[in-house]
């Protein structure tokens, strides 16, 4: 069996995504810990993170990187984050935004263990209220059920630096239901794109339906 890099941090086993485990022996939602070579790596499903379905499908651009500071909206109860952790290492930091408080209990017990992931229950339109924790960060990463993220979006793009990324979770669902998805996600783009620049836009299917996933580049 052998571990091959598509990313740093990112590998695949065999046909399995999978990411090198921060905290040896640590699973955060069951997942399998695979041993090779002395190194544990946890497998990362794509049905269960967008991020995972976003590189099975082809992901090019991959700009979390080890020491990236990243803003997660909407972590919920830490899948997806906790992989985000493995991929940016000790040097890095995962500022967890999530308004559930229920989730928040998941997701604290997933940080305590992991020194690079701090959660904050928060509501990620209210971005005063944790932007003196976070400052700016190398990367933003939203996944959010709300008719408004597109706006969420926009709020929150003052704290990624620069040039700096942000991936994006479409859910045409939760923006309007009377609409097409393609349409929801045509005027999404429309209403970013004076503030960034659409680098990949990955359809997620089949792992998780009428979701489109976006690599964005702040302008």
């Amino acid at each position: 069996m052998e571990a091959k890099k598509i990313f740093g941090g990112v590998f695949k086993i065999e046909s399995k995504l999978a990411t090198l485990n921060l905290v040896k022996g640590n699973r955060v939602y069951g997942e399998e810990l695979v041993e090779i070579e002395g190194k544990q790596y946890r497998l990362w499903t794509p049905y269960r993170s967008k991020l995972a379905a976003a590189i099975m499908k082809g992901m090019k651009h991959m700009e979390i990187k080890q020491g990236s500071k990243v803003l997660y909206l909407g972590a919920a109860t830490g899948t997806t984050a906790s992989h985000v952790s493995d991929i940016v290492g000790k040097q890095g930091i995962v500022y967890c935004i999530e308004i559930s408080e229920r989730s928040v209990r998941d997701l604290v017990k997933a940080c305590e263990s992991r020194p690079n992931m701090l959660p904050m229950l928060k509501d990620a339109r209210d971005v005063d209220s944790y932007s003196g924790d976070t400052g700016i960060c190398d990367v933003l990463y939203q996944d959010i059920a709300a008719p408004d993220q597109a706006d969420i979006l926009a709020r929150n793009s003052a704290l990624i630096s620069q040039g700096g990324y942000a991936y994006v979770a479409v859910k045409s669902q939760s923006i309007d239901v009377t609409k097409s998805p393609e349409r929801v996600f045509k005027e999404f783009i429309e209403g970013i794109a004076q503030e960034f620049e659409v680098l990949e836009k990955i359809d997620i299917t089949p792992y998780t339906k009428m979701h489109l996933f976006l690599v964005l580049r702040k302008r």
